[in-house]
């Protein structure tokens, strides 16, 4: 079973800034998934991570999880795998002090456009090459590897513009009630629970997404 790394506890971030603080159809006995085991129903109204209209495939990380750096190469293939009108996003976790810089380093990549280049360089360094990456500086200085202007990756990860995203994701993730990485949330209705690998969350992935282009 994919063990989870982090759970979910109060902090107050920047003097105040507080971070931790289903309508489901009938059982199908024929399905290859229950509801409530491997996957749950969230309550409605639906949450989605934006607006745009596609099938959205989100996987809740974190930079700092090592089941998240083994799931990443699988990941990576099921976002090129999957169909037309389906969308796959990455959401960062910032579920304790630790893993705070790696939300941020996200919020920062992604600014800057180089997210799809350093997302598996990061896991690698980290927890293949074990180079110290764990401050905000030491993630500067892994991307300023990558090519990445230091100084403006450290302004916008700093930045006020991050600290409310943070602040956006992590009510997300509440409602989502996620505990824990990596997670697979679909179109905001349905959450990945106990699965025994990371070849039945990908089908499983691949089960909820169908149902949702079907109900499309």
């Amino acid at each position: 079973m994919i063990k989870h790394l982090a759970r979910l506890r109060l902090f107050a971030l920047l003097g105040g800034l507080l971070l931790a603080s289903a309508c489901s159809a009938a059982p199908d006995t024929a399905a290859p998934f229950t509801e409530g085991d491997q996957y749950v129903t969230l309550p409605a109204p639906q949450q989605r991570l934006s607006p745009e209209g596609k099938v959205e495939v989100v996987e809740v990380f974190s930079y700092g999880c090592i089941h998240c750096a083994h799931f990443a190469p699988t990941a990576e293939e099921l976002r090129k795998s999957l169909p037309k009108g389906v969308v796959f996003k990455l959401l960062p976790a910032p579920f304790n002090d630790a893993w705070m810089p790696f939300a941020r380093a996200y919020y920062a990549a992604k600014q800057l456009g180089v997210v799809q280049r350093t997302h598996l360089a990061l896991f690698k360094a980290k927890f293949e090459d074990n180079y110290p990456i764990n401050t905000l500086d030491e993630l500067a200085d892994f991307y300023a590897r990558q090519g990445v202007n230091r100084a403006e990756f450290l302004r916008i990860a700093n930045s006020e513009a991050a600290t409310a995203q943070m602040k956006k994701d992590f009510q997300l993730l509440q409602k989502w009630q996620i505990d824990g990485t990596p997670t697979i949330v679909v179109d905001g209705k349905y959450r990945s629970g106990h699965v025994k690998s990371f070849d039945e969350l990908v089908k499983l992935t691949r089960w909820l997404v169908d149902r949702e282009l079907v109900g499309k």
